[in-house]
C-alpha cells in the first residue's frame, strides 16, 4: 500500500485560506497542498487530480475526488453535502476527519483510514481493494463493505445491516459489529479479540475463522464451509447453531441449541439441545463433545 502514497519529490503548489465553489474549481491539477479550504457547494472539486494533500479542509460540494490518484487528507470536515465524495480513487489516506456524508469509498484500490467516525455511513467501500482501517467507528452503515476485499482492520466499531458481504480475504480485530447478516457469502475471514452482535451471523462463508470472539443473535454460522471457532463464546439467544456447515468448533460456553451441523466437530462447556432431524443432510457425520461427557 506505501507505494500508491509515495508523491515522490515534486514540488507541491500550495493553496492557503481559499474557497472555492461550483463544477470542477480545481480540476485535473496534480501536486496540490490544500490548507484552511473550503469548497462550497457544487461537483467534482478535485476530479482527475493526482497528488493531493489536504489539511483542515472543508468539503460541503459533492463528488470532491472522483478518479484521483495518491490523496491524503488529514483533519478535515466532509459536510452532508459532500455525499458520494471518493470514488473510482487509488491511493487515499483519511486521518482525524469529521465525515458527515454518506456513499464514501466506491471502487477504489489502496484505502487507509485512522481515527475517523463515520455517523451516516450508508453504502460505504463498496467494490474497493486493499482497505486498512484503525480506530473508526461507522453508525448508520447498511451495506458496509460490500463486495470488498484484503481488509485490515483494527480498534473497530460499527451499527449497520448486511455488512462485509461477498468480501475476500479480511483480518478484524479487536472489533465490535453489531449487524444483521454480517458476512454472508465471505470467504478467507479471519476475527480476533471481536464482538459480533447480530441474526443469521455469516451464512454461506467460507474459510472463516473466529479466534476469542463473543456472538449473539439467532441462527448464527449456517451453510457454511471450512468454519473454524476458537476459544469463543455464545449468548443464550444463539439457538440453531451451525445448520448444514462444515465446522471445527471450540466453544468456551453453553450452546442453546445446535442443528443438523454437517461435518466436523463441535466441541462445547453444554448443549441445551441437539437437533438431528429429516433435514439433515445426507451423510452428516459432525461430532459433538461437552464437557458434560
Amino acid at each position: 500500500m506505501e507505494k500508491l502514497f509515495d508523491m515522490g519529490e515534486r514540488p507541491m503548489e500550495k493553496i492557503k485560506d481559499a474557497e472555492f465553489g461550483g463544477e470542477r474549481p480545481l480540476f485535473a491539477k496534480e501536486g496540490i497542498e490544500l490548507e484552511n479550504v473550503t469548497i462550497h457547494t457544487g461537483e467534482s472539486a478535485l476530479k482527475r487530480c493526482a497528488d493531493v494533500v489536504a489539511r483542515h479542509c472543508r468539503f460541503e460540494g459533492k463528488y470532491p475526488f472522483w478518479h484521483c490518484d495518491r490523496f491524503v487528507v488529514e483533519d478535515c470536515d466532509f459536510t452532508e453535502g459532500a455525499r458520494a465524495a471518493l470514488w473510482y480513487s487509488d491511493g487515499c489516506r483519511m486521518v482525524d476527519c469529521r465525515v458527515d456524508a454518506p456513499k464514501m469509498f466506491r471502487q477504489m484500490t489502496g484505502i487507509w483510514i485512522e481515527r475517523t467516525n463515520f455517523p451516516n455511513g450508508q453504502e460505504m467501500i463498496w467494490d474497493c481493494d486493499d482497505v486498512t482501517l484503525r480506530d473508526v467507528r461507522i453508525d448508520n452503515c447498511d451495506y458496509l463493505f460490500s463486495h470488498t476485499d484484503n481488509i485490515d482492520i483494527d480498534r473497530y466499531e460499527q451499527h449497520g445491516n448486511y455488512t462485509f458481504q461477498y468480501g475476500h480475504n479480511a483480518t478484524i480485530r479487536n472489533a465490535k459489529i453489531f449487524s444483521k447478516d454480517a458476512f454472508w457469502n465471505t470467504s478467507n475471514f479471519t476475527i480476533i479479540d471481536s464482538e459480533l452482535h447480530g441474526e443469521y451471523l455469516a451464512w454461506y462463508s467460507t474459510g472463516l475463522t473466529l479466534i476469542n470472539c463473543h456472538i449473539s443473535g439467532t441462527q448464527p454460522l449456517c451453510y457454511c464451509s471450512d468454519l473454524t471457532l476458537i476459544n469463543c463464546t455464545f449468548d443464550a439467544d444463539c439457538d440453531l447453531c451451525f445448520e448444514e456447515s462444515d465446522v471445527k468448533a471450540d466453544v468456551a460456553s453453553h450452546i442453546t441449541s445446535v442443528k443438523n451441523p454437517c461435518s466436523g466437530v463441535i466441541k462445547a462447556k453444554s448443549i441445551g439441545e441437539l437437533i438431528i432431524d429429516e433435514h439433515a443432510l445426507p451423510g452428516s457425520d459432525c461430532k459433538i463433545i461437552t464437557a458434560e461427557q
